[in-house]
């Protein structure tokens, strides 16, 4: 049994992954600098964060975010300071040499961390579950089964996306052999623009 209008669904979560934002401008980066096999954990936190906001939010904490803005207006101010902890971390980040074995230091769990703190204080993340979720689910019906199917797709999805992003900036990689500085700098700037543009445009 496929939820209310599947398709429809399926057409706004891909337009969603395959438009950059802070997830993918961070595999992007973690790409370039660690190599993909890492950014495999950061997809991960990345997914395991909308896992758990998906099933609050339909579940246990649809109504609250209506009933206490303020909430989200934390959450925002908490993804803001981390987006540019972030951009600070990514712009000193010493590039990786394309030919190098060196392994680096950062843990698998820091990876993984990185992208569920991404995900999980994103307060567009939030709003999309409750927002978005419940028009696709008939709930005269089995709604836990339709539930799993959307939450399922999504996630999916959404690390195959991750991916192919850290694929692509593989590729490109050999462009900016030569000045390897580049890639980190365009990363940071962006992630403190993404933090600018949160701070200005997300009023709760």
């Amino acid at each position: 049994m496929l939820p209310l209008d599947y398709f429809l669904f399926l057409q706004i979560i891909i337009f969603l992954f395959i438009t950059p934002g802070t997830p993918r401008i961070v595999i992007i980066s973690y790409s370039m600098n660690y190599g993909v096999q890492k950014c495999i954990w950061t997809a991960l936190g990345d997914i395991t964060a909308n896992l758990i906001q998906a099933t609050l939010v339909i579940f246990f904490l649809g109504s609250f975010f209506s009933d206490n803005p303020n909430f989200l207006s934390i959450l925002k101010w908490i993804g803001v300071i981390y987006l540019l902890y972030l951009a600070y971390d990514v712009y000193k980040t010493a590039p990786k040499n394309i030919n190098s074995d060196v392994i680096f230091s950062k843990s698998f769990f820091s990876f993984f961390k990185d992208g569920f703190l991404v995900a999980g204080t994103s307060p567009k993340a939030w709003l999309f579950f409750p927002l978005i979720f419940p028009q696709f689910i008939d709930f005269n019906l089995n709604y836990v089964v339709q539930f799993f199917i959307l939450i399922t797709t999504y996630v999916v999805l959404d690390f195959l996306s991750l991916i192919g992003y850290a694929l692509l900036a593989q590729k490109l990689i050999t462009w900016i052999k030569t000045n390897p500085k580049t890639i980190n700098t365009i990363s940071a700037s962006v992630l403190v623009i993404i933090a600018v543009i949160i701070i200005i445009s997300q009023q709760y």
